[in-house]
């Protein structure tokens, strides 16, 4: 059945997967350089997820209160709970000033200070002086829309250079050849022809994969198939059992509602109208970190100080506010209250529950974007070929928990580092080896045992049954029977894509089909995830569970490893390994900050 499919072929310098913020800064990098590139996407590149990142990018530019490049490393330590690598989370916060710089240069309009600089406001754990406090204003914002400046910003920059977009095609696989990395086989969604895409070097792009959660703030496409490729290459995922929930998602219809809402002067009540954050974190109160004040919300709930009918919401005030401080700053979220909670902002408290928002596990990386893996011991040997940028990578600057506005620093910074390194090790027009023979059997069997798969089971039913295992059993609060129940409910659930049913047999605009495929990549991924999180038996950041309550230094300060080899539903196939978190900074100008109690 392969041999009937015919293949399109491909020749390239690099070819990049994903359109979204960091695939596109790898993009621009790349072609910068005079490497011939392509860069793959499955939704068209202003569609990409990075366009609904609202609040803002951390950078220590100081124009709205002290900072420095140190403070923010602190904070982002802290917030990862000590599980990021410091050495990695030195470089992001040093190279942050300099790449917001260069996206204003690039065109994205920054909301601004009456003295002409970037407007800069306060977001959730970030402090000055070491985390001595008080509260820095860090995060660089354009109103509240800034992901989408930035994303239309460097689309429109990467036109500027010889990149060949292939917009609307779904990466199948890996091409692999004893280890190394040479190329990617996709299907063009439009003609439902196969592409072969031959390159030296290959670098994933492609998000996060929130959809394997029933509520998330996540768009449809966050299903992580970068992820998924990777582990039928054989490779492992980095500490996939740190998801973190996002405050205030809108009640009942999942909708991000900005940390920076917060930030402007917006506050957290109960049913009894209390500002309950003031129990939980005295200093940071309502601008804690995220996993902080997720638990806290949620322990609000389960004590039964909800708001609501079910007291399974909390309110968010921002009616105290200036209408017009929120018609300037905050544009985007007083529409979104209207249109997905009916609530006029100005005079109403809008109804918000912790929601998935982000996944700092991903793909194992170096702080040059390069893939790296366990290999004889070393836990940085590279796999040449292969790079990782943006949510599906884990480079680690995030560790067990991210703080808010480092994403889209971790976008640009790690995206522009990629580029960095192909451009030094690679030239122009290097010539090509041939490809493996038979190099597209794999991607093409998986395709066309699900194009005919002819079961019981719709792909709909399937991915609401995962989704609401994922949602009960490994969410803000965790205890060992829940996970355990649920590592077994998803290898039941796995099983049924055996029995999935794909009616429309076309290549062409074969939704059903591209759902499906992304489905087994969405299945192995909550695998990995149930599964390292029943494994770590300590809490840590976004990972709380309550049969371990304390952070246990001594035996889990490491980075979990998982590796899968249940695909289709064959069930189980989960291994996994451990490798050290870097205990040393990138160079002699800090030392590493060494562990303490995590409060705020």
């Amino acid at each position: 059945m392969v041999a009937s499919y015919k293949i399109i072929d491909h020749t390239y310098d690099a070819v990049v997967v994903g359109a979204g913020g960091s695939g596109l800064r790898a993009t621009m990098g790349i072609a910068e350089a005079g490497l011939k590139t392509a860069c793959i996407t499955k939704v068209f590149p202003t569609r990409s997820h990075t366009v609904a990142a609202q609040g803002g990018i951390a950078a220590s530019l100081g124009n709205n209160s002290p900072d420095h490049w140190s403070w923010h490393m602190y904070d982002t330590v802290k917030g990862s709970d000590w599980l990021g690598d410091q050495d990695a989370i030195e470089y992001l916060c040093r190279e942050a000033p300099q790449a917001v710089y260069e996206l204003e240069h690039a065109g994205v309009p920054f909301s601004r200070n009456e003295d002409g600089t970037i407007y800069q406001r306060p977001f959730g754990g970030h402090m000055q002086n070491m985390g001595e406090g008080p509260p820095v204003q860090r995060t660089c914002a354009a109103a509240d829309r800034t992901g989408h400046a930035m994303l239309h910003a460097l689309y429109q920059q990467s036109l500027k250079y010889d990149a060949d977009f292939y917009v609307e095609y779904f990466a199948l696989d890996l091409i692999m050849e004893n280890g190394v990395c040479r190329g990617v086989i996709a299907l063009c969604m439009e003609d439902g022809s196969i592409h072969r895409f031959r390159a030296h070097q290959v670098v994933l792009a492609t998000g996060g994969y929130g959809r394997c959660y029933f509520s998330a703030t996540s768009a449809h496409t966050c299903t992580g198939d970068g992820n998924a490729m990777v582990l039928r290459a054989g490779l492992p995922l980095q500490d996939m059992e740190f998801v973190q929930f996002h405050p205030t998602g809108i009640y009942g219809a999942g909708v991000l509602i900005t940390e920076g809402a917060r930030g402007e002067g917006g506050y957290l009540t109960n049913s009894e109208g209390e500002r309950f954050m003031e129990r939980y974190a005295p200093s940071a109160k309502d601008l804690a970190s995220r996993d902080v004040v997720s638990r806290s919300m949620a322990m609000e709930m389960r004590e039964g100080r909800g708001v609501g009918e079910h007291k399974d919401h909390i309110f968010l005030h921002l009616d105290h506010i200036d209408p017009k401080v929120l018609a300037e700053r905050l544009p985007g979220i007083t529409e979104t209250g209207k249109i997905f909670a009916g609530v006029d902002l100005t005079r109403q408290a809008l109804p918000v529950t912790p929601t998935v928002h982000y996944n700092m596990g991903g793909i194992p990386t170096n702080y040059h974007g390069e893939v790296v893996r366990l290999k004889d011991g070393d836990p940085d040997s590279i796999v040449p070929g292969l790079f990782a940028v943006g949510e599906a990578a884990c480079v680690s600057v995030h560790g067990a928990n991210r703080l808010g506005s480092n994403s889209l620093i971790d976008l640009v910074v790690f995206g522009r580092a990629t580029g960095l390194r192909i451009k030094d090790q690679l030239k122009p027009g290097t010539p090509h080896n041939p490809l493996p023979k038979g190099s597209e059997e794999m991607a093409l069997g998986r395709l066309d045992t699900f194009r005919h798969a002819a079961g019981s089971s719709p792909t709909a039913k399937l991915r609401v049954e995962m989704q609401r295992t994922m949602q009960k059993h490994c969410a803000v609060f965790r205890d060992s029977a829940l996970l355990t129940e649920g590592v077994a409910q998803m290898e039941k659930i796995y099983a049924g894509l055996q029995d999935v049913s794909v009616k429309d047999r076309s290549l062409i605009w074969n939704t059903d089909l591209v759902e499906t495929l992304e489905l087994d990549n969405l299945m192995a991924q909550a695998s990995v995830t149930i599964k390292a999180a029943e494994n770590r038996k300590e809490s840590r950041g976004a990972h709380m569970h309550e049969d371990f309550p304390e952070r246990d230094d001594a035996g889990w300060m490491k980075h979990t490893l998982t590796t899968f080899d249940g695909w289709g539903g064959k069930g189980g196939g989960v291994a996994i390994d451990y490798r050290p978190v870097h205990d040393y900074t990138m160079t002699d100008d800090i030392d590493y900050i060494k562990p303490k109690k995590r409060v705020y």
